[in-house]
């Protein structure tokens, strides 16, 4: 039995690994379609959006099955109940990708402002969020609790750029009345970065609970 379960939770390991790296890439994909304004990068994110629905289905059906037929205790318990709730943000972090994506193809307003752009620092934001889903990756396979909580501080960056996002962008409309559509929803694309963020630290905690059984959610240690 004991060595049936290894063999299932290095699987569900490998299906983790690679439902990441799919939304790293739809991330990836859709902070560039609104940095260059490319349509076409951001329909190729609507249509991969399918296989991370696809592929948070089938690893949430794996994970029911390991538990039904292997009754998982200690910490290959904790690494099944990690991965099922990792699993849930990755899709969330899918869906974020997808709204990013949608930003392009549904504005018809002309091209945001390059300096702009600049000025709300979106690229810096992007690659933070890429960032920390790197390195939350990277401590899920290498089970390393100083890079699981590396992940907490690099969220505060991402809360800096949010908050100075709407004075900057209310300036901007004060000097161009006609950006006001466009503007706001540039607001809610970085919400959406944010709120990434927010998702991938989620992601963090539970890899601190998996790898040293602490949980962290609601305790206020994350700041």
């Amino acid at each position: 039995m004991v060595k049936f379960i290894e063999s299932e939770l290095v699987l569900l390991k490998k299906e983790i690994d690679e439902m990441w790296t799919l939304v790293y890439n739809q991330l990836d994909r859709a902070g560039e379609a609104v940095l260059t304004f490319d349509r076409e990068l951001a329909q190729q994110v609507l249509v991969r959006e399918r296989r991370v629905n696809a592929f948070e289905l089938k690893i949430d059906s794996d994970v029911e099955d390991i538990i039904a037929l292997y009754n998982p205790v200690a910490i290959d318990l904790r690494f099944v109940l990690a991965m099922l709730k990792i699993n849930t943000n990755l899709e969330r972090l899918g869906d974020f990708a997808e709204g990013i994506a949608r930003f392009v193809l549904n504005c018809t307003e002309p091209v945001p402002d390059v300096e702009l752009l600049k000025q709300l620092r979106l690229e810096e934001m992007q690659q933070q969020v890429l960032s920390m889903l790197e390195l939350a990756k990277k401590a899920l396979q290498e089970e390393n609790l100083e890079l699981a909580s590396a992940v907490f501080a690099k969220d505060n960056l991402l809360d800096e750029i949010n908050a100075e996002v709407t004075t900057i962008l209310a300036d901007y409309i004060a000097k161009h009345p006609d950006s006001i559509s466009l503007c706001l929803n540039l607001i809610s694309v970085f919400r959406k970065l944010e709120r990434s963020g927010d998702h991938i630290t989620n992601i963090a905690e539970e890899l601190v609970f998996f790898i040293d059984a602490k949980v962290l959610k609601h305790s206020g240690n994350t700041d």
